[in-house]
């Protein structure tokens, strides 16, 4: 079965060729394929990594953000759009501040777990 059939039942999940007698794993739908790219992409960069990882301890607002990751707001506030926009990170005011989270747990185990991976390298 390819990507472009994922979530299809009538797809051919026939093997093709001698290479495994195992059979196809199951995939998700084409939408949720999209959408975890979309995710991990949105995760793909030093800065935002490092953010997942502070909120992964408690919530935070931009300047403390600035001063755990020691890269000026606007670079702060570029990257929190981008976490924001791929459904990472959720912001909630607070008076004059903006208090961001992370939407769940799953997304800094799949932080931690890469950071962990290019440890042992």
């Amino acid at each position: 079965m390819s990507i472009a059939d994922a979530g299809n039942p009538r797809a051919d999940t026939s093997a093709e060729g001698p290479c495994s007698d195992a059979p196809a794993a199951p995939l998700p739908s084409k939408e949720t394929l999209t959408a975890a790219g979309e995710i991990l992409r949105a995760l793909a960069a030093p800065v935002r990594i490092a953010i997942v990882l502070q909120l992964r301890e408690s919530q935070r607002c931009v300047h403390e953000l600035v001063g755990a990751l020691g890269v000026t707001q606007p670079l702060i506030s570029q990257h929190l759009r981008v976490l924001k926009a791929a459904g990472v990170v959720h912001g909630e005011r607070n008076g004059r501040e903006v208090m961001y989270r992370l939407v769940d747990d799953h997304l800094a185990h799949i932080v931690v777990d890469a950071v962990a991976h290019a440890e042992e390298q």
